[in-house]
């Protein structure tokens, strides 16, 4: 099992300093991957009233794409979007954003995808929020085609192109395509479309519910189950380190192939914080120093 983190987006602010010294941090500890959300904007609560987001206009992102680019050239981690949202971005210009990020990583990247949550966001980018599904899952699609084919001709519901191609190519042809969700429309579609899958319940009764789901969506279109991979997450427990440790080792138990550790939230101030709860949680997780 592949054991990276989770980038504490809301708690490290525009600190550019900050992400080179967590991603280089990170590595040294031993971890894999780093794992980045999207949000483009955040919406005023008060305007938007009553307001039940996680995130508002007040909380950070960094771009991931943009941040991946500098990440790439300071560390050798694999970069990966947990997730992107896709259907609220132009496809070709995120197939484009996504080749370069694979260019300057040199293949360490995985682009994670999924429909969001948040319809002021799709406003202000000019997609329609309720064709989010059926444009992600055509989205997917002309993504394959155009990492991998020098000239593409498409013509979809949502998107046309005519004649046309990305130019240079990125190394991974195509780059691995991830999705998140955790409805079963969301699980049917990781079993037609996907290549792995982050699942938002934890192991149990709720995961193999939805693994059996994907297995047979996979199934109907022809595919193994087997081979796509599985990315868990799991929190820091700062009051209970030890149920940490039990919950790494379900998801290893479960067959995940790769485990993300987050610790945005957990009460750390800055970079060094949270690199010291990694350095504890590495221990616990069973990673070794690089």
């Amino acid at each position: 099992m592949r054991i990276g983190v989770v980038f504490p987006q809301t708690e490290l602010g525009g600190d550019v300093g900050a992400v080179r010294a967590y991603g280089q941090g990170v590595e040294a500890l031993g971890f894999r991957h780093l794992l980045a959300y999207d949000h483009v904007l955040g919406a005023d609560p008060e305007a938007h009233a009553p307001w039940r987001g996680p995130y508002n206009v007040a909380t950070t992102f960094h771009e991931p794409f943009v941040m991946f680019g500098y990440l790439a050239g300071a560390t050798r981690l694999e970069l990966v979007t947990g997730i992107i949202i896709l259907p609220q971005r132009q496809t070709a210009l995120v197939a484009k954003q996504a080749a370069e990020v694979d260019l300057l990583s040199e293949g360490r990247f995985r682009l994670g995808v999924g429909l969001g949550w948040n319809a002021v966001e799709y406003e202000a980018l000019g997609q329609p929020f309720h064709q989010r599904g059926r444009r992600l899952s055509e989205q997917i699609g002309l993504l394959r085609r155009l990492w991998t084919e020098a000239v593409v001709n498409h013509k979809g519901e949502f998107d046309t192109v005519t004649a046309a191609g990305l130019a240079p190519l990125p190394v991974q042809r195509p780059i691995p395509v991830w999705i998140g969700g955790s409805s079963d429309p969301a699980y049917r579609r990781i079993g037609r479309l996907a290549d792995g899958w982050f699942p938002q319940v934890r192991p149990g009764p709720d995961l193999d519910r939805a693994r059996g789901i994907v297995a047979e969506a996979a199934e109907a279109a022809g595919r193994d189950p087997a081979a796509l991979g599985l990315e868990g997450r799991v929190t820091w427990d700062p009051e209970d380190p030890a149920r940490f440790e039990r919950q790494v080792g379900k998801w290893r138990d479960a067959g995940a192939s790769h485990l993300a550790i987050n610790t945005m939230g957990t009460g750390q101030a800055g970079v060094d914080d949270h690199l010291a709860v990694l350095a504890r949680a590495a221990e616990l997780a069973g990673v070794s120093p690089a």
